[in-house]
């Protein structure tokens, strides 16, 4: 790894929305298509995080109907395709999905395992071999040597965190990309990153708090970019679209918080003054590439590099997005990035997590 050069990482989360809806072809094969063909026209490369409950439900589906309603064969060749062009497949779990039911119109998923983290230590374990053997024995006869070695949980859901990093460890994954500094959570599932060790250069984790440093630790920890920023710096059209997407698929529970601002609302004065404390403060920006304009990606990209332009170590920038969100507009917006990456900035390449040589 030359030091100064920073490798661009994109990592789609692959899924349909959180409350059981939608269709996969639509959520996820189409746009993930386009996304493809806009990747391979200017050299990039795009880490699919897959998310194997839903997958692996689709699959069942199939089996025990019949019929491929929920376009699993698509899904699994689009998988095989990508890594057959040069792009990269890791591991995402929703685990609410495992035990989800279709009741015609949606999955209705097992809310008691929404919270990744707090899974007990067996079904953590149970639940990432599950996942990482799914994933090498679907596309390691495309090429055989692919390994899954990276993982995203659901929701960021990582804290607690030492039954999550033991289990990643017991199943050989070497590498978490769930933390975003400056994050936090209340509800459903609860995290608080402020204090990450870094926004962009990764470390090796502390067992009982990931988002920390500790040079002994078994995993690395390579963040989503992210910056302490306010409110304005939120603003484009790609993020209304999907707030308003997300108030129409809403989580049962949730706040439908869809621009990660914080803590779950209260009521009366004290939530009115949470409100007025959320438009006045700072909140976690992070490199969403569906959400940001390319200018606002451009940006942020400069500054991360500049920041961290003496780092003796691997210097990935992280961005995260999701496939149901990829229209066309967004692949307009995404254009002048990706042409500003791909131009003659020696520093800037396209990687994946394995173009960072972390070991194991």
């Amino acid at each position: 790894m030359v030091k100064g050069v920073v490798r661009v990482i994109f990592t789609l989360d692959y899924e349909i929305h959180g409350n059981g809806e939608g269709c996969p072809y639509e959520l996820m094969v189409e746009p993930t298509a386009r996304l493809l063909r806009l990747f391979d026209a200017y050299g990039a490369k795009l880490t699919i995080m897959a998310d194997i409950a839903e997958i692996l439900k689709f699959k069942q589906y199939a089996d025990q109907h019949g019929k491929d309603d929920y376009h699993y064969q698509d899904i699994a060749a689009q998988l095989q395709g990508a890594i057959r062009g040069g792009h990269d497949v890791q591991l995402h779990i929703h685990s609410s999905y495992f035990n989800a039911t279709h009741d015609g119109r949606r999955w209705v998923q097992d809310w008691a395992e929404y919270n990744f983290a707090g899974l007990s230590p067996r079904r953590l374990d149970e639940l990432i071999k599950l996942g990482k053997s799914f994933l090498e024995s679907l596309l390691q006869p495309v090429n055989p040597a692919y390994r899954c070695n990276a993982f995203r949980a659901a929701n960021w859901s990582v804290s607690p965190s030492k039954n999550v990093v033991r289990a990643l460890v017991n199943n050989g994954i070497r590498i978490d990309t769930s933390v975003f500094k400056y994050g936090r959570r209340d509800g459903l599932v609860n995290f608080d990153y402020r204090l990450a060790h870094s926004d962009m250069v990764p470390w090796r984790a502390d067992e009982d708090a990931i988002w920390r440093s500790d040079p002994h630790g078994a995993i690395w920890e390579v963040p989503i970019y992210s910056e302490h920023r306010r409110i304005p710096a939120f603003f484009s059209l790609n993020r209304i679209y999907r707030s308003v997407l997300g108030r129409f698929h809403r989580v049962p529970g949730t706040l439908g918080n869809s621009a990660g601002l914080g803590a779950s609302a209260g009521t009366g004065h004290a939530s009115g003054t949470r409100r007025l404390g959320r438009l006045v403060g700072r909140h976690a920006w992070k490199a969403d590439f569906n959400q940001c304009t390319g200018r606002q990606l451009i940006g942020a990209l400069k500054r991360g590099a500049a920041r961290h332009r003496d780092a003796n170590a691997p210097l990935p920038f992280v961005l995260i997005g999701h496939s149901k969100l990829f229209t066309s507009w967004n692949e307009r917006t995404l254009r002048p990035f990706l042409a500003h990456i791909a131009g003659n900035n020696p520093r800037l390449q396209f990687g994946t997590f394995d173009s960072l040589g972390l070991g194991s």
